[in-house]
Order: C-alpha cells, then structure tokens, then sequence
C-alpha cells in the first residue's frame, strides 16, 4: 500500500479544475486495487447557494462524480502513462444514497477495482462521513481510444 499525496499531485493527474475538483487528498492507494480518498465539504461550495437555500446538501450526482474522480485517480495510478490520456468513464450503475452529505463534512470515498478485462474496467464504490456509507455505486471506465 502506497502513502496518499495532496492537491497538487491531484491537480497533476486529473484535468479538472475549480469548482469541479471533488477530491482534496489521497490518503491510500494500491495500483490496480484499490483507493481511499478525501473531500472537505464546506459552506464556501458553490452548490450550496441553489441546493437548497436554508438546508444545504450536496447533490448526489457530485458525490458520485467525486467517486468517479477517485477512480480515475486510481487507474491512472495504474495504468501505463500513455494510457492515461484516454480513460473515459462509461457507467455508473446501482448508485444509492443513504444518508445527506452536509457542509463540515469530510467525505471518505473508497474505489476498489472489481474486474478489468483488456480495455473495460469495473470499479465497485462507497463514500462515507465518519465511518457510516453515505453512498455506493458500481462504475466503469474504458481505456484507450477506438480500436
């Protein structure tokens, strides 16, 4: 198991920028099993002036995008460099939210590879605030452009 990193190695690997980075640090991986990794969710988001005024929660679909960030971070952890320039996530399936996410929150999400078969990889997902499963889902990638 390899030691996590910050922002800044984050920021070298994913392409998204603010406000759509969902994950602030990792703080464990295994290349080509698994990965855990951190949101802080603050007041400051900008998600939170629409939804909802007076009773912030974070949206389901951003909770899962963090996965989905978590997961790319861990496949191109993975993968061979010239195949990280083409991951592109093709599913998400059985998605389920269990309890809200809220400002002050530290969003855990853990991705662990399930099954990958030359250029399809399925990752099974769960992100949780304080040790409880706040959200799960089934995801999959595709490596590498047209055949």
């Amino acid at each position: 198991m390899k030691q996590g990193y910050d922002i800044e190695r984050i920021l070298n690997l994913l392409p998204h920028r603010y406000p759509f980075v969902l994950v602030d640090r990792v703080l464990e991986f295994e290349p080509g099993l698994r990965i855990r990794a951190l949101k802080n969710v603050t007041i400051n988001e900008p998600f939170f002036q629409g939804h909802f005024p007076g009773k912030p929660i974070m949206p389901g679909l951003l909770i899962v995008e963090g996965m989905v960030q978590a997961g790319g971070l861990l496949l191109m952890e993975s993968l061979p460099p010239e195949s990280c320039s083409q991951i592109c996530f093709s599913g998400v399936d059985r998605a389920r939210f269990r309890a809200p996410v809220i400002p002050g929150d530290q969003l855990i999400f853990e991705v662990e590879v399930v099954k990958q078969r030359s250029r399809v990889v399925k990752m099974s997902a769960n992100a949780f605030v304080d040790q409880s499963r706040v959200a799960e889902a089934k995801l999959m990638a595709l490596i590498g452009g047209k055949e």
